[in-house]
């Protein structure tokens, strides 16, 4: 069995460690009282390592009006991505689809929309009648959709949050809160095709008829923020109005998530006040690139002597600007590999830690196919040596 050895970096200092990955902090960057914020519950969070900036009771169970939308939305990105429905499938609507009332764009019932007119209706204009027209297409009624949105969350760790129904109207014990919403659209903003619908402020729904709706983005921040090119607003007078809301600049991107502010002009204020307090405070330092090898090790009976290791997955920590103390890194690695190797073979490991605290640990592997030598081959190799 190869032999394991450690050593221990800086990994700011170490050009070669470039790795962490998505996941739970379990070290804040810093506490702040430098922000004052009026709504009842918020959070900034950074998109990469997940690490919570500014929280304010952000595990309070509250109503959030549509921002319950954003797991009828993360759902029916999943769907498009498993192939199980395109942008161009065309979904028959129902009565009870189209008699939503609220935020909607008018859907017509017992006629064809496309899945992607749908889709965009929700992500844009909130609109409750599309969403509804999705669940049932899904899972045939919104109660049984609403029962997939409960094990989804749970699924993505959204422990303060139990929906009844997809669209975020009133509803007895459906809350979230301000934690779970940022884990969700974290999820979202995942999906590259998202990005296509959220960052339109203004466009029109052609209905079957020929009937027109205009769509406007009730994410005023999409217009008016610099770098904001995702979220999703709510507003119920049980809710209060809400946001969730990400924006990115340079090499960073930060969730801001707002629950129960007074009025509407104020969520878009507060957010845009978390966005600014991030972008100027904190900076996203690359630890760790999967694409630069970190290592080479021999390959025992290879056809090639020695073979490139890289982690797993890269990873990008969030500093305070003119901080870049507290991480480390330690490395198991095997001393030699054995052919045949194949591509994503783990020879090793990576941890990081901050302060102590373990951050993440990412496996290192073989992106190669070496094969094993011939006897004929190693023979050669052999004399060719002596």
């Amino acid at each position: 069995m190869s032999k394991i050895f450690k050593s221990s970096i800086l990994c700011l200092l170490a050009f070669a460690l470039l790795v962490i990955g998505v996941g739970n902090v379990a070290v804040p960057v810093s506490a702040t009282n430098d922000v004052d914020l009026t709504s009842k519950s918020a959070i900034l969070m950074e998109y990469d390592s997940g690490e919570v900036l500014f929280s304010k009771d952000e595990t309070k169970h509250l109503p959030v009006a549509s921002m319950v939308k954003m797991m009828t939305i993360l759902l029916s990105l999943e769907e498009l991505e498993a192939g199980n429905v395109t942008l161009d499938t065309m979904i028959t609507t129902t009565e009870n689809a189209s008699s939503m009332g609220g935020s909607q764009v008018f859907i017509d019932p017992y006629v064809e929309y496309s899945f992607e007119d749908l889709l965009k209706s929700v992500i844009m204009a909130s609109a409750n009648d599309a969403s509804v027209a999705l669940a049932e297409y899904f899972n045939g009624n919104e109660k049984a959709f609403t029962n997939r949105m409960n094990k989804r969350a749970k699924e993505l760790g959204m422990v303060d949050t139990h929906y009844s129904n997809c669209t975020g109207l009133p509803a007895p014990e459906q809350y979230s809160s301000a934690k779970d919403t940022a884990i969700l659209l974290k999820e979202i903003l995942k999906h590259e095709i998202y990005h296509n619908y959220s960052t339109i402020w203004m466009d029109k729904l052609v209905h079957p008829s020929g009937r027109e709706t205009e769509l406007v983005n009730t994410n005023r921040l999409i217009r008016y923020y610099q770098g904001c090119d995702g979220g999703k607003t709510g507003s119920t007078n049980e809710a209060g109005c809400c946001l969730g809301a990400s924006a990115k600049r340079g090499d960073m991107r930060l969730i801001s998530v707002i629950v129960g502010a007074e009025n509407s002009k104020t969520r878009f204020n507060e957010s845009a006040t978390l966005f600014n307090y991030g972008f100027s405070n904190f900076e996203s330092e690359k630890l760790v690139d999967s694409d630069v090898a970190i290592s080479q090790i021999p390959v025992v009976k290879g056809k090639t002597e020695n073979v490139d290791i890289f982690a797993q997955e890269s990873f990008a920590a969030v500093v305070k600007k003119g901080d870049k103390s507290g991480y480390e890194t330690s490395i198991e690695l095997q001393n030699s590999v054995k052919a045949p190797t194949h591509k994503g073979d783990v020879v090793g490991t990576v941890t990081v830690t901050k302060n102590g605290n373990v951050v993440k640990k990412i496996s290192l592997v073989v992106k190669e196919e070496i094969k094993h030598l011939s006897w004929f081959e190693t023979t050669h190799k052999v004399l060719e040596k002596w």
